[in-house]
């Protein structure tokens, strides 16, 4: 029988346990020589992996292969449709009026439109996530840049180096990195992100249900631990050990392999997290933050609040510690823990929180990014009364606004490559799967390049700005990618 004159077959199995188990389906369908492989969370669209194999018979081997050993994992025949998606967890926090005597002062505030937790702060720009899926960039001085739209709430904005991502509620991680955003990571179907962390490009993810999962850059599973407590809201990540924050406190693992290195009990569970050199920072429910020495979990210092802490951050090497509580107020302290000010945000509670260049950036319960000048003059002018008139930022009318590729389509042709720029090859190794290989001089051609899945073709090669080497091994995309003719 020739290839042209099969009918396509689909099996659609899902896995769906009770309480916060797994909630996930598995879909394999055989067109001629070809196997597509749809996976993800119940009542999302999921991911598709396609292969191509040199005869239908192998083809058919191939899929009842993927079959037999999702059964033999619990996956059962289902019809797709009936099982409703499992809703995945929004934070609920409350937020009341704040106890300090003077309003920190406010230079300039953004209100997003919708819930927001996630910003960043980088050289150029300011990031900020809402709970709608939208992403904007602004100039340190307020001046809306750019919206990026993706299909669900924003939970966090990491960076890692260059990079940035962002975690969503659909399981996914997006690299915001350049104009064309893309999927980099696809998280298992039964994790409920609740933050999120990126080093050298391996993924730190804690969940609701107090694990970790690390995740390479070929977006394949590499260990998993549970931690002593549940709801994870902390994970920060170096070269030596991934620090994870939940309800019991905080634990160190070890980044190859998992093991625990130490585990240290917190004032109250943990809310928030926070790193620099040799410390970690936890915001807890118990109204402080609390030091950790990086090499063995010791408690060194403590910032007492007056309420529970929701944010923390700090000024370059830990001079400075700042605060954002309940009741919307921020706190700064010294090192030592010697609280210098309370000043409340005119605005709600910073549920995340950053410092750069004088400035305190926030992200509060009420959707707004607020920039605070937090130098020395502008806080004791605040203390006695004075502060700036807020400037309140508005959209520009015709704001650039960048969507995810989903297709191969999504992504724009050009005739040749750029001087300067670099070619990669999508392949398909001996297992079925699509890899992305360097095939420009001057790059170790064995090494495998992160690289969009949705936008893989075998034999398809693409042209990008450039790449960078990455600790693990592999190579990492700068700037835009392109594909070739």
């Amino acid at each position: 029988m020739s290839a042209a004159s099969t009918v396509p077959t689909t099996t659609y199995l899902e896995l769906s346990q009770e309480g916060a188990g797994a909630h996930k389906f598995y879909e394999v369908t055989v067109d001629g020589l070809v196997v597509t492989v749809r996976y993800g969370r119940i009542g999302a669209g999921g991911q598709t992996q396609t292969s191509t194999f040199a005869t239908v018979a192998k083809a058919q081997a191939a899929a009842a292969k993927k079959v037999g050993e999702k059964v033999r994992k619990g996956y059962a025949p289902a019809v797709q449709g009936q099982r409703a998606p499992r809703a995945v967890t929004r934070r609920q926090v409350t937020s009341a009026p704040s106890t300090a005597r003077a309003v920190a002062p406010v230079l300039w505030r953004f209100r997003t439109g919708s819930s927001a937790f996630g910003i960043h702060v980088d050289d150029e720009q300011c990031w900020v996530g809402n709970q709608a899926g939208d992403v904007y960039t602004l100039d340190h001085d307020g001046g809306v840049l750019a919206r990026f739209s993706l299909p669900d709430g924003v939970k966090c904005l990491v960076a890692d180096d260059f990079w940035i991502y962002a975690g969503c509620d659909d399981g996914r991680v997006y690299d915001l990195s350049s104009k064309l955003p893309f999927a980099a990571y696809d998280i298992a179907a039964d994790v409920d992100i609740f933050w999120l962390d990126i080093h050298e490009g391996l993924l730190n993810v804690s969940d609701r249900d107090g694990r970790l999962t690390v995740i390479d850059h070929e977006d394949e599973h590499q260990w998993a631990r549970r931690s002593q407590g549940e709801h994870a809201w902390m994970v920060r990540a170096d070269d030596r050990a991934v620090y994870h924050g939940h309800h019991r406190g905080v634990t160190a693992y070890a980044p190859d392999g998992g093991g625990e290195l130490w585990h240290t009990a917190t004032r109250g569970g943990v809310l928030f997290g926070w790193q620099e050199d040799d410390a970690v920072y936890a915001g807890t429910a118990h109204r402080a933050v609390q030091r950790l020495a990086k090499a063995t979990g010791a408690i060194e210092a403590t910032y007492a609040c007056d309420s529970a802490v929701y944010s923390c951050a700090t000024s370059p090497g830990g001079r400075f510690v700042f605060a954002g509580d309940a009741s919307s107020s921020v706190y700064c302290f010294d090192r030592d823990g010697t609280r210098l000010w309370k000043l409340g945000t005119g605005g709600g509670s910073a549920l995340s929180m950053q410092y750069r260049d004088g400035r305190l950036y926030l992200v509060t319960t009420d959707g707004s990014l607020v920039c605070v000048d937090a130098s020395e003059t502008a806080i004791a002018d605040a203390q006695q009364g004075t502060v700036p008139a807020p400037r309140d930022v508005k959209l520009a009318a015709a704001l650039p606004t960048y969507a995810p590729a989903t297709t191969a389509t999504a992504v724009t042709t050009v005739a040749q490559a750029p001087a300067g720029s670099v070619v990669v090859e999508c392949v398909q190794d001996g297992g079925g799967r699509l890899r992305v290989h360097v095939v420009s001089g001057g790059y170790d051609t064995s090494w495998n390049v992160q690289f969009p899945r949705a936008i893989r073709e075998p034999g398809a090669r693409y042209v990008v700005d450039a790449l960078h080497a990455a600790a693990g091994g592999f190579y990492r995309v700068r700037g835009d990618i392109r594909r070739l003719q």
